[in-house]
């Protein structure tokens, strides 16, 4: 297979690498600060409910998510399988297992705020809506910022375990060519493309860090 036809078949891969990831974050970072919240209730059932959930999803591999939640609908319930829920089930995989890890971040972005901050609001007349959307919140954005690029960064390699229920991902694309071709060429050009998108992103992940060190 010629070098460009190699670089077109795993863009297409790629492509699909992007949309996972992108998906991703946008249902799994607003998640995550709803399990936050919910982990920091203070109705014991809610809280120790939360705890236990972001134990198994921080407890048991990402690989084994994927499968429960492809097949277990099928061998729990009999549900036929649409044929686009493939993809459905990587995202849903995706974002409870990171939203959970983006919870914790939160948590302990919001835990680490100084108490005055929420008196000062309130004698300011400020409602408590307006004193974590105003004041704490911009400044727990600015303390897990290292921490969330960490986690997106490992987002961006973990969308390799789609192959796990076969979609058709790079890692996917990669791994069919270099079986057919008896090469390891395709997993070097696929391993191009994750450390360029991989740059990317961290680039830009530092540029956003810089624009909110305001002390700096």
């Amino acid at each position: 297979m010629k070098l460009s036809v190699l670089i077109f078949n795993l863009a297409k891969g790629m492509l699909a690498s992007f949309e996972i990831f992108a998906l991703t974050l946008i249902f799994s970072l607003p998640l995550g600060l709803f399990v936050a919240f919910a982990r920091m209730s203070r109705n014991k059932f809610i809280r120790n409910i939360t705890r236990i959930y972001i134990s198994i999803m921080r407890g048991t591999p990402l690989m084994l998510q994927l499968m429960m939640v492809y097949y277990g609908p099928f061998y729990l319930f009999k549900i036929q399988l649409a044929k686009g829920y493939r993809f459905i089930a990587v995202i849903i995989a995706f974002v409870i297992n990171y939203a959970a890890y983006f919870a914790e971040i939160y948590r302990g972005g919001i835990e680490s705020m100084e108490v005055g901050q929420y008196e000062a609001a309130k004698v300011l007349g400020y409602t408590e809506a307006q004193t974590f959307m105003k004041i704490i919140l911009p400044q727990v954005i600015k303390r897990i910022l290292p921490a969330i690029t960490n986690e997106v960064i490992t987002l961006i390699k973990d969308t390799s375990l789609a192959f796990t229920i076969s979609f058709p991902e790079m890692f996917t694309a990669a791994r069919g060519i270099s079986a057919a071709q008896s090469s390891l060429v395709p997993f070097f050009v696929a391993g191009l493309f994750y450390y360029i998108f991989n740059f990317i992103v961290a680039f830009g992940m530092e540029w956003l860090e810089n624009r909110l060190a305001y002390y700096k």
